[in-house]
């Protein structure tokens, strides 16, 4: 039977069970846990700093009421750096190439950011639908793009994961597929073939991490103008 390209961002199952709960389980069991000891091991040790390193990066430019969400958004990036990485593993399966994974990722951290600007600060959270300066006839149309704007802003968070999880993958199946296919005809082009993918799954690690952080910086950007 034909599979499609598209097959591999099928959910699996097993006995009618959704395995995507064991993928969305399985980055916490295989993060190192610290011990009693009065001394950490190196992946400890280099696991701490780079949470340290990663949170003071996100939080330095937002204020002291802010920083109540860094380990939220820090332990958001680990878990998707660890699901897009383990994705490009063979034989596996990648949750965040879901968009609705991604967007019940998406809508409450965006709503939460949006609830807490509305509480604590509503005239500066309501003054971003309308720039200063605006002429009088444009007030009800800027108001508009705003609002939209604003609205938008999950599934932009949802789809742009989405897609670009799901092009590196769809393009590693069709280049590895090529060269499959052209190593009993020509050889020398078959290598060339994965050389380039090689390369290909390289950047697409870079991308898996990339992505991870692009989404939690958003996060903090929209954190950042209602805080």
């Amino acid at each position: 039977m034909a599979l499609s390209f598209f097959d591999q961002f099928m959910s699996p199952t097993y006995l009618g069970i959704p395995l995507i709960a064991l993928a969305l389980t399985l980055p916490w069991v295989l993060f190192p846990k610290p011990a009693a000891r009065w001394l950490n091991n190196r992946l400890v040790t280099s696991q701490g700093w780079f949470m340290s390193r990663f949170a003071q990066q996100i939080f330095q430019p937002i204020n002291l009421n802010g920083h109540k969400w860094a380990a939220l958004l820090t332990s958001m990036m680990l878990f998707l750096l660890t699901l897009n990485m383990l994705g490009l593993l063979p034989y596996t399966f990648t949750p965040t190439t879901q968009l609705s994974l991604n967007m019940a990722f998406a809508v409450p951290l965006w709503l939460a950011t949006v609830i807490i600007g509305m509480r604590t600060q509503p005239t500066h959270a309501l003054g971003h639908l309308l720039p200063e300066g605006t002429p009088t006839l444009l007030i009800p149309i800027l108001i508009i793009i705003e609002t939209i704007s604003l609205f938008i802003r999950p599934l932009a968070l949802g789809v742009r994961l989405t897609a670009n999880l799901t092009a590196g993958h769809l393009l590693i199946q069709l280049i590895a597929t090529a060269a499959f296919v052209l190593l009993p005809l020509m050889p020398a082009v078959a290598l060339m073939t994965a050389i380039l993918l090689l390369l290909l799954t390289l950047l697409e690690v870079a991308v898996a991490m990339i992505q991870a952080y692009v989404f939690v910086l958003l996060l903090s950007l929209y954190l950042q103008e209602n805080v």
